[in-house]
């Protein structure tokens, strides 16, 4: 349990690193994010101390920071995966702004216990034959006396601002292990992708 503990906590800090800003269009995938982490980082500090006193103001912050950088509509198609084809925008949307209230909820508990682990940006892997479609960034937490890796998926939005879309930590997909719960809720309610929705935690 510890070991899982720590790994969530490092995916937290992950989404967490503010460089000098430039405009979106000129800043490189790994630029977008080391600049995304440390914006996030600066809000948990700044609202840190009402997790004990006023937790929705805290998770509040937290999540106008995420929001800033996760494409919370494409993690939610990249969630139902083939099951999306059959979601209507409108259901894509309501389900992303479930998953923007589980991640806010599952990545703010995890920071509040952030006391300064090294994080460190990796040089970049294989390239994606079309990098505006997929383009990973990779980066290293050391916390616990134990290492972990975390890797990004971003695009390029309408506006050519990098997103994330998925995330994998430790070697973990987590758009795969949501899928898995999401095909587990969608057999569970005979394919009713609003009863999944209504359901989903």
């Amino acid at each position: 349990m510890t070991f899982f503990k720590n790994i969530f906590a490092a995916s937290a800090l992950a989404l967490s690193m503010p460089m000098v800003l430039q405009a979106a269009e000129e800043l490189t995938a790994v630029q977008s994010a080391e600049q995304s982490v440390n914006a996030l980082l600066a809000t948990v500090q700044e609202v840190k101390p009402y997790f004990a006193t006023d937790r929705e103001r805290y998770f509040a912050g937290i999540e106008e920071s995420l929001t800033s950088f996760v494409d919370f509509d494409e993690v939610a198609i990249g969630v139902m995966a083939r099951f999306a084809e059959q979601a209507t925008p409108e259901q894509i949307a309501r389900f992303g702004e479930k998953l923007r209230v589980t991640l806010t909820r599952f990545y703010g508990a995890a920071l509040v216990g952030y006391d300064g682990q090294e994080l460190v940006f990796l040089p970049a892997g294989e390239p994606s034959p079309d990098p505006e479609v997929n383009t990973s960034v990779r980066m290293q937490i050391t916390a616990n006396n134990s290492t972990v890796e975390l890797q990004y998926t971003l695009f390029l939005d309408e506006a050519r601002e990098w997103k994330l879309k998925n995330l994998f930590v430790g070697g973990i997909n987590l758009r795969r292990q949501y899928f898995t719960q999401f095909t587990a809720l969608m057999n569970r309610y005979g394919n009713d992708i609003d009863q999944v929705i209504d359901n989903w935690q």
